[in-house]
């Protein structure tokens, strides 16, 4: 089967006080269907301007980047919205749920973004959130939630929408050890469990570990572990 993922000499560079700063230097990768990759690095490596590069979150870089096989590295304004609605889900270290809906309400909103009923759409937000342990916490707003809860349910609204590929950037850089090896766990399991495939950046190697592949981001450049 092809590839979800496969990048082709994806290149970034920053220019800073009038010196040119290369933070990805051809790099090359390819994650195959239910695969989760963990994409090791110190901070400041360059993680996130990849998820970036890759989620079509963030332009001005060179390469080929292609998702179920399209090259989407080119596309207009509306080609990557298709492409990030369709096909992605993102999670990242800050929660960054609407404050003023409910944990169900964030999870329902992107699928009805995409077209769902909405009864549909209540129900697999009531089945995500079940299965992370939230089903009695549904009519509560982010502010009544842990930061473990409200991570939670931004796993839940990430795969709300049954994304081909889950980017994820320090998901839970932002929780305690034991809260951030739960959550980690829980979202190992949903992601297995839906059949999506995972790039899940971070600098923790006892956490990535636990992941089927990694992959180093070091000087720009992809290494193998």
């Amino acid at each position: 089967m092809n590839e979800v993922l496969a990048v082709a000499g994806l290149t970034r560079s920053y220019a800073q006080a009038g010196t040119v700063i290369d933070v990805l230097r051809g790099v090359d990768l390819a994650v195959a269907p239910g695969e989760i990759v963990a994409l090791l690095g110190a901070s400041g490596s360059g993680k996130s301007t990849m998820l970036q590069a890759i989620g079509l979150l963030e332009g001005g870089f060179e390469g080929s980047i292609r998702i179920a096989g399209e090259e989407v590295a080119q596309l207009d304004a509306f080609g990557r919205t298709r492409v990030r609605r369709e096909r992605l889900g993102f999670v990242y270290q800050f929660h960054h749920l609407l404050p003023d809906f409910t944990a169900e309400e964030n999870v329902v909103l992107p699928q009805l973004i995409a077209g769902a009923r909405p009864e549909p759409a209540l129900a697999r937000a009531r089945g995500l959130l079940g299965t992370l342990g939230l089903a009695g916490r549904l009519d509560h707003r982010p502010s009544k939630l842990s930061g473990g809860e409200q991570q939670r349910v931004a796993v839940a609204r990430a795969l709300a929408n049954r994304p081909m590929l889950v980017l994820a950037d320090e998901p839970t850089g932002n929780l305690d050890e034991a809260t951030a090896d739960k959550v980690l766990g829980e979202f190992l399991r949903l992601v297995r469990g839906e059949g999506s495939a995972a790039l899940v950046a971070t600098h923790n190697e006892r956490l990535a570990a636990r992941m089927d592949r990694v992959v180093r981001l070091h000087e720009g450049r992809l290494a193998l572990l």
